[in-house]
């Protein structure tokens, strides 16, 4: 008589961190970049989006690979190669990052809601601003109320992303998507835009940068880690990384389908563009939906984000890096205390976002191909990985990550880093 095998588990029950990882992946960012792409070339750079989601699927198992590997963080296998001045230098720039960037999530917030409450109300824009300090002080009371962060986040994040496929996806109704000109825009090409100019890679590389982060597949490690995974929920956990992948994918997906099909040749400075362009064509129903996804989107992001730069900073220093910690939650509520004043000065004073954008991109230049090669590196060697370690086809398609982020690092210095500089040089008070 033979055992009968265990049942499977349910798919729900094998999944998490990945789906905590496409919150912080879509957010008003992601949102912008992608319409602005749909919006000026339709579906001709949807291999781009492919391209952007292997990568980032590839780091986030290497993320999962190392979280069940052996016991030890990313931080603290660097403190045993006596690299934890490593360590620490990436948590400072993750850390940095995710306040720079978080000013971006309060904005998004405060977008979704003044698109939603009445227009010209004294009361509305009063009510947008307490909106915003007070999902602030929500998520800061969330960072303290549980003991156990994790579980907590995982199921809230859960329910942002089931609202946030439910919303886009809704939308695409409004406007079906010409399935043929999706299949075309898998071929790799170069289009040109409506106007007949060349290709603008700004937006486009920003699209890239919000789809393939590595400080976010960096932090895969410590989500597997705190969702209690070991060596053998390995498969769990690659399943996991990749099912959270082409969650964001998906959405992102939606979005560019929405923009190339509803939107073409409009120009989208900003988020709140997208809302009004769509409150035209489809009336409050296509604009409600959107926003709904626009709120969650950058509201999830606000723990996400804040979370992964306060455990990373407070790893890389040795101040803790369990649910139960008090210093990742205090680095977390600094991150956000930090974007909200940022975002309220924008939104109150009308001060220029320039400075923090600047700051992010100057940091996000060295944190994002740092992150990437230490991730690289560490599941590459064999005395950490063991039998583990990265095949020849993973190393092939990590290396030409790598090197895609240092072009990337380049390019932002060359075109928008040091012309921004310059700007800002000849802008102050004592060039007047």
């Amino acid at each position: 008589m033979t055992d009968t095998p265990p049942p499977s588990r349910p798919l729900y029950k094998r999944l998490g961190p990945g789906l905590i990882t496409a919150c912080v992946i879509i957010g008003p960012g992601s949102i912008l970049t992608s319409s602005k792409v749909g919006s000026a070339y339709g579906f001709e750079l949807l291999w781009v989006l492919v391209v952007a989601v292997i990568l980032m699927m590839t780091y986030m198992t290497l993320g999962a690979k190392l979280g069940v590997a052996q016991d030890l963080t990313p931080a603290q296998l660097l403190e045993k190669q006596n690299l934890r001045w490593l360590a620490m230098v990436i948590g400072v720039a993750i850390f940095c990052i995710s306040g720079a960037y978080q000013f971006g999530n309060n904005l998004g917030v405060h977008a979704a809601a003044t698109q939603l409450l009445p227009e010209g109300t004294t009361w509305a824009s009063k009510a947008t601003i307490g909106i915003v300090i007070g999902a602030n002080l929500l998520a800061i009371a969330f960072l303290f109320a549980f003991k156990d962060l994790y579980r907590w986040l995982e199921r809230i994040m859960v329910v942002f992303v089931a609202l946030m496929l439910g919303a886009f996806f809704i939308n695409l109704f409004f406007a079906p998507p010409d399935v043929g000109q999706m299949i075309m825009g898998l071929i790799p090409s170069l289009p040109q835009s409506s106007e007949g100019s060349e290709v603008d890679w700004v937006p486009v590389l920003g699209w890239i940068g919000t789809t393939f982060i590595t400080g976010v597949a960096y932090n895969q490690a410590y989500l597997v880690r705190q969702k209690g995974w070991k060596r053998e929920n390995l498969k769990d956990g690659l399943l996991d990384a990749r099912v959270g992948s082409v969650v964001s994918a998906l959405i992102t997906l939606m979005l560019l389908a929405t923009a190339a099909t509803a939107l073409g040749g409009k120009d989208l400075k900003k988020v709140s563009d997208v809302a009004q362009q769509l409150n035209s064509l489809f009336g409050p129903i296509g604009e409600t939906l959107f926003c709904i996804g626009l709120f969650c989107a950058a509201y999830s992001s606000y723990l996400v984000n804040s979370l992964i730069g306060g455990f990373l900073l407070a790893d890389g220093f040795k101040l803790g890096v369990n649910n139960t910690d008090k210093w990742p939650r205090i680095f977390a509520t600094a991150i956000l205390l930090f974007g909200m004043i940022i975002a309220l000065a924008l939104i109150l004073k009308d001060v220029s976002a320039l400075p923090a954008v600047v700051f992010a991109q100057a940091i996000t230049v060295v944190a994002a191909p740092l992150a990437g090669g230490v991730l690289w590196w560490l599941t590459s060697s064999k005395k950490v990985m063991g039998e583990l370690k990265n095949g020849l086809l993973t190393n092939i398609v990590a290396g030409f990550g790598f090197l895609m982020l240092l072009a990337l690092s380049s390019y932002l210095v060359l075109v928008k880093i040091l012309p921004s500089l310059s700007k800002m040089l000849n802008d102050s008070p004592s060039n007047t």
